[in-house]
């Protein structure tokens, strides 16, 4: 049975903590699909033309955490994400040392959402990566402080990101 957008926004106004994955195995659908219904002003979709200024930027952010979840487990880093290059067909993170090193298979990308939703009552932002199926490859979030406290300079970052989008569309 297909889920309308409406009762997608039904669940989440009736469930505001639930994250967009509890809401998409809850409702069997894509995590996609729940982030697109998501409030306009929760969600900006990022044009693909600009994942690699995206991708190129991110390291220049600062510490953040990149989370990838495969079979209900979940793989967090903590740190600046790598700078990248491409070759062979992917992404190439490129990390001297210890950190986030991996390859991205760009081209099976097919949305990039930048999301701000609380979790657990606390202000929260992310990148989240989406395949084909509509499922999260990866995700980004803002980095906090000692405190647990945004910061700041990441926020303004991601803020005028989303505003951007939204005055191009």
């Amino acid at each position: 049975m297909a889920v309308s957008v409406a009762q997608i926004q039904q669940y989440l106004l009736e469930n505001p903590m639930t994250m967009p994955a509890q809401v998409a195995a809850e409702l069997s659908i894509t995590e996609l699909e729940v982030v697109t219904a998501l409030p306009a002003e929760q969600l900006a979709l990022l044009p693909l033309a600009e994942k690699d200024n995206l991708l190129a930027s991110l390291p220049e952010w600062g510490n953040m955490t990149t989370i990838v979840t495969a079979s209900g487990s979940i793989f967090e880093f903590k740190g600046s994400f790598p700078k990248g290059k491409y070759a062979h067909g992917y992404y190439n993170l490129i990390t001297k040392g210890e950190g986030l090193h991996g390859h991205l298979k760009l081209d099976d990308i097919s949305a990039i959402a930048l999301i701000s939703k609380p979790f657990r009552g606390t202000e929260s932002h992310s990148i989240n990566f989406f395949g084909a199926k509509g499922e999260v490859i990866f995700k980004v979030y803002l980095g906090r402080d000692k405190n647990r406290v945004l910061l700041s300079d990441q926020v303004e970052r991601f803020q005028a990101l989303k505003a951007s989008i939204k005055v191009a569309a």
